[in-house]
């Protein structure tokens, strides 16, 4: 166990993001065989993305998985390389989180904290560490998400009932 004191917490997964040439195909296995239900969808020529937004579980402690394809496969961010494009957690207090583990040298993807698909602030780890900021997500994208209360509220009464 670290001893580094961290003034946030990491909550849960948020979401985990699947890209492929042809979210058809991967409509096909995630809806289809598996059973997932499309939540909704969102594209963004900005982020080059056209993905639908699938949930597995309820209510608030929901995981949501996104299934993208790039609008345009010559342009980036390529959505479709690595398959496994992001996961998303969930984070309690965002702006705080980002401050201490830029301080710490983590790298950060450019774009801030901004609104992401699902409406929630977000803000993306870097997959590649630099010079200035030694720790990232070691070829992993990953997504910091801010907990809404209900959401905070969820994960409390959970932790409560199997304390």
């Amino acid at each position: 166990m670290s001893d580094i004191t961290r003034p946030f917490k990491v909550l849960g997964v948020q979401q985990i993001a699947i890209g492929g040439t042809d979210k058809g195909r991967l409509k096909k296995l995630w809806v289809d065989m598996l059973g997932l239900e499309v939540t909704g969808t969102f594209q963004s020529e900005r982020e080059n993305v056209d993905e639908d937004i699938c949930a597995i579980g309820v209510g608030l402690l929901k995981v949501e998985v996104d299934l993208m394809q790039p609008m345009d496969i010559e342009k980036k961010p390529a959505v479709h390389n690595t398959p496994l494009n992001h996961i998303g957690l969930w984070i309690d207090d965002l702006p705080v989180a980002v401050e201490w583990l830029m301080s710490q040298g983590v790298r950060f993807a450019p774009g801030g904290i901004r609104k992401g698909a699902a409406g929630f602030d977000i803000t993306f780890m870097h997959p590649k560490a630099n010079e200035e900021f030694p720790l990232s997500g070691e070829g992993v994208l990953i997504e910091l998400v801010q907990t809404p209360p209900e959401v905070v509220q969820a994960f409390a009464a959970l932790a409560a009932s199997h304390g």
